[in-house]
């Protein structure tokens, strides 16, 4: 395991290195998301009984940040090392595509966490959150951030640009990220948009770690658990798959 621990240290390192850029840059970023549609909705929505619309607001802005920067840590990072060429040391060494699976998707995990804890302590300054089940709050904190972290190395392997990878993150990532309830709950869409929902993965990501501060949710937490539980089996056993076959790296 000497091999998985130095890459990991190396990919923890790389982000912590230049933490104005991927730390606090993206919870300011997030912050500014909360200061405006705080200041604008606060007074005039509720979306569950009790719950102010800040309250509510700060569970999505705190999964979104943790989806978007555990997508970015290990998608650029591999990106960068197969433009520099470097990437052959990290073949060349006696690492195992597990190994190497693994520090990825950990120290996009440790990030993905990071940013995610920071805008959350942030919030507290606008609200006051509750943490009705922890432990569901860090289930669903942990499966997710997998979940994009596996993302990332599959886009990171399969792009050969950053224009490729940029296509992934705005195409892709984005729009599943800011339509999957982030600001709004889905029962106040129209019922297409309501169904379509419901398609997406991300949904489920936010809407059960929202069950966890609140205690309430737009669709049984059991069912968001199954999903995210799935999508993390699923791209896991992907990305090693192509880790294995050694795909667009080795060849």
């Amino acid at each position: 395991m000497t091999g998985f621990f130095t890459l990991f240290r190396k990919e923890v390192l790389r982000f912590w290195k230049v933490l104005m850029q991927t730390v606090a840059a993206p919870i300011l970023t997030t912050l500014l998301y909360l200061l405006i549609f705080s200041h604008v909705l606060e007074a005039h929505v509720e979306v569950y009984p009790g719950v102010a619309y800040t309250a509510f607001l700060v569970p999505g802005l705190v999964m979104m940040a943790i989806l978007q920067n555990a997508f970015a840590n290990s998608s650029s990072s591999l990106i960068q090392s197969k433009i520099s060429g470097n990437i052959v040391f990290f073949l060349l060494a006696p690492l195992s595509y597990l190994e190497f699976f693994l520090a990825y998707l950990l120290a996009a995990v440790v990030r993905g966490l990071l940013v995610g804890l920071g805008v959350g302590l942030s919030g507290l300054l606008f609200t006051d959150l509750n943490l009705a089940h922890p432990l569901w709050t860090l289930f669903f904190a942990l499966a997710s951030s997998a979940v994009f972290a596996c993302v990332g190395i599959i886009a990171g392997i399969w792009a050969e640009k950053f224009d490729q990878l940029a296509g992934v993150q705005n195409f892709v990532i984005v729009p599943l990220t800011f339509l999957s309830g982030v600001f709004y709950s889905i029962h106040s869409l129209p019922a297409f948009w309501q169904a379509l929902s419901h398609y997406n993965p991300v949904f489920y990501m936010i809407d059960g770690f929202r069950y966890g501060f609140h205690g309430v949710a737009d669709v049984d937490p059991w069912r968001s658990a199954a999903v995210v539980l799935g999508c993390t089996l699923i791209l896991s056993g992907l990305t090693l798959q192509m880790l294995r076959s050694g795909y667009k790296l080795r060849h």
